[in-house]
């Protein structure tokens, strides 16, 4: 349903309440999400951001319902990949007398994407476009999270516009983040940070500095993805500026699979001895949990606990992904231990503890290996291990 969000600026997105996956299968969408685009009414029209390519014909249909399309005089794209831009060559059809206004590093991926014969004009930092009444002013946001990627301020309504920045893959029947249930929408705001932006996380601190210092006044936050922020708009850049600190809980996650629960029993035996020493830590079956969930966890917690039984030499396939996420998302202030199980060879253990190194995780201490079933010995050493973890999380 079109919704006026401010007088003359609608949001004309879709809510795809049946997504379960993003990027392909690379994220989990537990709650679904929406595709924002806002329509702006002034002496000239723009829209800022399109649609998923499948529901493009949607946002069409939501445009009508505001203006026609043809009289579209500017089309923004804050962000060239699909989920934003896919509605582009219909919205383009529908208003052939439009604009494209892009960053300057969108003058390369908009035409990658889409091959077509469009009018492109880039722009930098703090160029704007006069729509009449009002501008639009523009702020490159490179690496957040891609080096397209923009934010488009409108003057007069006090109102941000930056794409992927501050959402969160979030489906409700309500647009405003004052309509929601507050811990689903900080808790998809975080799996989002976690999962997307971590890897940036230096550069989001100087984004923010830089946005601040225009000294613009944002009465309201309407991201690319999810609810958008009226209430105390602000509370969700200061989120961010926590996030990007990337100054952990005192507690541990400790992730595993296991065969024939040699490795389950060791993983259960150091999270004893967290406990035990007062740490607190959460168990994830990597063969069973989300991946995604399982990372704004590992985000939040001070120590990764990683354990797996010897297969071929190396470990079982499942822990691979998260693996290649903890080098990949260049997480910050951790620390981490390896534990694992074999029968007649050895060697996930060390595997585990080179994969750790390899993603800047420096470890406690050195692992524990239990051949076959492991002993009470074992277990002993095992929360052991789990005891020095813990000593560590509340030394740092």
């Amino acid at each position: 349903m079109v919704q006026e969000i401010m007088p003359n600026v609608y949001w004309v997105g879709v809510v795809d309440w049946g997504i379960t996956h993003f990027h392909g299968h690379e994220l989990s969408t537990h709650r679904g999400t929406s595709y924002n685009a806002y329509l702006i009414l002034d002496e000239k029209i723009a829209l800022v951001d399109t649609v998923w390519g499948p529901f493009a014909e949607d946002l069409i249909a939501n445009i009508r319902q505001v203006a026609d399309p043809a009289k579209i005089d500017y089309v923004i794209a804050n962000h060239a990949e699909v989920d934003h831009s896919g509605g582009l060559p219909a919205v383009m059809a529908a208003a052939p007398k439009a604009r494209m206004i892009v960053s300057q590093k969108g003058a390369d991926s908009i035409p990658g994407h889409y091959h077509a014969d469009w009018e492109l004009q880039s722009v930098s930092t703090g160029d704007s476009i006069s729509l009449g009444e009002n501008e639009l002013v523009f702020i490159e946001a490179p690496m957040l999270h891609w080096p397209d990627s923009m934010f488009t301020y409108l003057t007069g309504k006090n109102l941000l516009m930056p794409n992927d920045a501050f959402g969160q893959h979030y489906a409700t029947a309500f647009r405003f983040n004052d309509q929601v249930n507050q811990e689903e929408l900080f808790e998809e705001a975080l799996k989002y940070y976690a999962n997307i932006l971590t890897p940036f996380s230096r550069l989001v601190p100087k984004k923010i500095e830089e946005l601040l210092a225009l000294k613009v006044p944002v009465d309201m936050i309407a991201p690319s993805h999810g609810v958008i922020w009226r209430d105390n708009p602000l509370q969700i850049v200061e989120k961010y500026q926590q996030w990007a600190a990337q100054q952990p809980e005192p507690r541990a996650v400790v992730l595993y699979d296991t065969m024939w629960q040699a490795t389950r029993k060791m993983a259960e035996a150091i999270a004893e001895g967290l406990a035990e020493a007062g740490v607190d830590s959460k168990l994830f079956h990597m063969a069973t949990a989300d991946r995604n969930d399982v990372l704004t966890e590992v985000f939040q917690a001070k120590a990764i606990v990683i354990g797996s039984p010897t297969l071929n030499n190396g470990i079982l396939p499942s822990l691979t992904p998260i693996l290649e996420d903890l080098r990949g998302l260049r997480f910050q202030n951790k620390i981490g231990a390896a534990f694992g199980s074999y029968g007649w060879a050895g060697g996930s253990v060390k595997r585990l503890e080179q994969e750790l190194e390899a993603a800047k995780i420096p470890l406690v201490r050195e692992g524990v290996a239990a051949r076959w079933q492991p002993t009470e010995d074992d277990l002993a050493e095992c929360r052991k291990l789990g005891a020095d973890v813990a000593a560590a999380v509340k030394q740092a």
